[in-house]
């Protein structure tokens, strides 16, 4: 299989320019996917969501996202990537319009889903593009650390401006404001992205797999969120998660047996690659559930509006910012991909055993603020998983493996959320039985979240020394084809931070 460009490689100011374009439609998808946490509490009030039921306003966008991924990828590689983006911004663009006029829970959690779809469209074939754009690892290392950190600040940037625009205006703005950014985005797409001829779809699509692993992610979501209701140790959750967990091996077993897999499985064969998909999972359910229960403690117990809880959760957009497009390029050509991310891991770590000792009388210059400054630390880390995670794809799996590496990250979020949200109303609910203030009921749980958090950081961070391995200089050779394996079996973008040095 492959995808053949239609025209000569675009020159350097033309990749430029479809860079931020693709960047542009990321961070419209991404800003969306967090713009709602902190306009959750005026929705809740205005379209009378039972709380169990509001955290289906994240997981309907992020379950459909996730599970929609890597057929998406796939569908890029055979119909072109570059019809998939424009396809996928259209019908997120008008999803949004119906997430705007929503006027009941459920018109909104379907148009949330529709949503997911679209941005699973897009955001599937944004990786694989900027790998076949950008071939030299100094540039292609560069190109990767912009689109990081449009997605790791694009989260902290959503937050700012859903509190602005509810407080200001409504909720509603929240999806409206999509409008006019979804049809310029499009506008651009069409006369800067270069149109490319996918290889077809007799080559198949793997229908039978996509089944599986959406409904598999679906069940494991489903399971943990009601678990609230039923009890973690109930029959309907822990069959809900076995049947979750069987049809996600079938899924593997498909891809192993199917003539045209979903994912290949041999863009797993890199041990670097695999790693960076689990470990981007567990940072990204820690990462993801922090900004929501962080902006619930801050409206829920220190009674923050949604403006001001947007601007707090702005230094970390900073910081995020400042060492992405700052320093993790240069870092990674000097010290490795692998480093780097331990680094960033490690920051990440202190911000949230910090914020397991939150009070319920919390300033925010002294409890909050420096986990904001150290959450900067996902600017180093995105960057190098994003290398790491797109480094054993060639021109043919292109969009697999950046469908692939964008389910884990939406799979991580998804789970996170509703693991640790679940298990922080559980104990808030059974403090508030047992007499406690409300307050301190809702702190509590929140500090329950954020230690499993940390864990789940530690758990990244062990991964990362024991999996993960320091790429060796490449052996001088005559140029090979781009995303060719080389004799070690690790891929060319895998060496880029040692060849850079070189």
């Amino acid at each position: 299989m492959s995808v053949t460009p239609s025209t000569a490689p675009p020159g350097s100011r033309s990749r430029t320019l479809a860079l931020i374009v693709l960047c542009a439609g990321m961070l419209m998808i991404i800003l969306d996917g967090s713009i709602v946490t902190v306009a959750l509490p005026a929705i809740q009030r205005d379209l009378g969501f039972s709380p169990s039921g509001l955290t289906w306003t994240v997981n309907a966008y992020v379950i459909a996202f996730g599970g929609l991924l890597l057929l998406s990828g796939r569908l890029g590689d055979l119909l072109g990537r570059r019809r998939m983006f424009i396809a996928g911004l259209t019908v997120f663009t008008l999803a949004s319009l119906l997430c705007g006029v929503a006027a009941n829970p459920a018109m909104l959690i379907a148009a949330r889903f529709v949503q997911g779809t679209g941005g699973a469209m897009a955001s599937a074939v944004g990786l694989g593009m900027i790998v076949t754009l950008f071939t030299e690892p100094g540039e292609r290392a560069r190109a990767i650390a912009v689109y990081a950190f449009t997605g790791s600040a694009g989260a902290s940037i959503g937050q700012v401006l859903g509190g602005v625009l509810t407080d200001a205006l409504s909720w509603h703005w929240i999806f409206f404001i999509n409008l006019p950014l979804g049809v310029a985005a499009v506008l651009l797409a069409l006369r800067a992205l270069e149109a490319d001829r996918g290889a077809g779809l007799a080559k198949g699509a793997d229908a039978l797999g996509a089944l599986l692993v959406t409904a598999g992610v679906m069940l494991g979501v489903y399971a943990i969120v009601q678990a609230e209701g039923h009890g973690w140790t109930s029959g309907r959750t822990l069959g809900l998660g076995a049947l979750s967990l069987a049809l996600l091996a079938a899924f593997t077993g498909r891809q192993a047996t199917a003539a045209n897999p979903l994912m290949p499985l041999r863009v797993l064969r890199s041990r670097n690659v695999w790693g960076a998909n689990l470990i981007q999972m567990l940072m990204l359910a820690a990462l993801f559930s922090f900004q929501i229960l962080v902006a619930l403690y801050m409206q829920n117990v220190l009674g923050y509006g949604a403006t001001k809880t947007g601007l707090a959760l702005l230094p970390a957009a900073l910081t995020i910012g400042a060492l992405s497009l700052g320093l993790a390029a240069r870092l990674a050509a000097r010290f490795g991909e692998r480093a780097i991310l331990l680094t960033g891991l490690i920051l990440l770590l202190a911000g949230r055993l910090l914020l397991t000792r939150v009070p319920v009388d919390g300033t925010y210059a002294l409890d909050l603020l420096p986990v904001m400054l150290l959450t900067g630390g996902g600017g180093l880390a995105m960057p190098a998983l994003t290398s790491l995670g797109m480094s054993g794809a060639g021109p043919a799996d292109a969009g697999v493996a950046s469908g692939l590496f964008n389910t884990g990250q939406q799979i991580g979020a998804a789970l996170g959320v509703a693991a640790l949200t679940t298990l922080a109303a559980t104990r808030t609910d059974h403090l508030l039985a047992g007499g406690s203030d409300r307050p301190a009921a809702l702190t509590d749980g929140y500090r329950l979240a954020f230690e499993i958090g940390a864990g789940l950081m530690v758990a990244a961070i062990a991964l990362t020394i024991i999996v993960l391995r320091r790429p060796a200089p490449p052996t001088p050779t005559p140029a090979s084809p781009a995303g060719a394996a080389v004799t070690d079996g690790t891929a060319p973008a895998e060496q880029a931070g040692t060849s850079a040095t070189s």
